[in-house]
């Protein structure tokens, strides 16, 4: 969409839409900011029907009535658990979360424009490779996306894990890409925590719960003391099969909200990718 004004960036922002349905609005580091119902927009930030949108001074109002979640009374049955309804049974799946690491101190020491235009750029990018590579479903947590991929049939859990990897190595690349494309005082970089097992999928915001995804986050959080950028719980390993695993380093992680350590599997991203390319 073009808006005639002045005050609106060649490249201001975009509304993207994900697979699950839903709208993020996505700020591209524009001079004057992008607004939803009057704060402004520096993490991507899931829309609703009838937000108010405003860039420089153009006004929108944002109208996605199908994605508002409400849905029609009836006398019966009844509707009030429908939320708990729409969610999955058990479900195979692997979830990735990646990170960018020292983000807080990295936010310090940038303009407000370039950190949108630095963190609105990573978000799409991501999302975009995780959409490419299969992920079922994506969320934005803070500084952080989750990814998810589900396993409709066991007998292929080898191959999708080859197609997480592959994204998440392009995270990686799109990370790097970044760090030479924009004016940042110093690169940026991720870590990543990749994790399968049976998860709850679905509801009205596209999520997966349950303790493989709670390990996939501590799992990740984990690669900053280890000195190693990905970490692949033992489940995703083991999926994987692969025979010429000898680059990854075999170690025991301890994690938040566990009583013991757990056995779990790291390497480089530089490693990762010779791995992967090799296929």
């Amino acid at each position: 969409m073009l808006l005639d004004s002045r005050s609106v960036s060649r490249l201001h922002a975009l509304i993207q839409r994900r697979n699950a349905g839903d709208h993020y609005l996505v700020d591209l580091g524009s001079r004057n900011g992008s607004f939803v119902n009057g704060r402004r927009v520096g993490l991507p930030v899931r829309l609703h029907d009838k937000d108010r949108l405003v860039f420089a001074e153009q006004e929108l109002i944002f109208r996605n009535p199908a994605g508002t979640g409400v849905h029609p009374v009836s006398q019966e049955p009844s509707t009030r658990n429908l939320p708990t309804e729409a969610m999955q049974t058990q479900c195979l799946a692997t979830i990735a979360v990646v990170d960018i690491r020292d983000f807080t101190p990295f936010a310090r020491t940038v303009s407000e424009a370039l950190l949108s235009q630095t963190i609105g750029t990573w978000f799409l990018r991501v999302g975009q490779a995780a959409e490419r590579w299969g992920s079922w479903a994506q969320q934005y947590i803070g500084d952080a996306v989750m990814a998810v991929w589900v396993h409709r049939d066991v007998s292929f859990v080898g191959s999708d894990l080859e197609r997480v990897l592959r994204a998440v190595c392009e995270f990686h690349r799109s990370t790097s890409d970044l760090s030479r494309t924009l004016p940042l005082p110093r690169p940026l970089r991720i870590g990543a925590g990749i994790n399968t097992g049976l998860v709850v999928l679905g509801g009205t915001d596209y999520t997966a719960l349950g303790e493989p995804v709670n390990a996939a986050f501590r799992l990740e959080a984990a690669t900053k003391t280890i000195g190693l950028s990905v970490i692949l719980g033992e489940g995703a390993f083991s999926a994987w099969n692969r025979l010429e695993n000898g680059r990854f380093r075999r170690c025991e992680v301890d994690l938040k909200g566990y009583e013991v350590p757990i056995t779990a599997w790291a390497i480089s991203f530089e490693d990762l990718e010779g791995l992967v390319e090799t296929r």
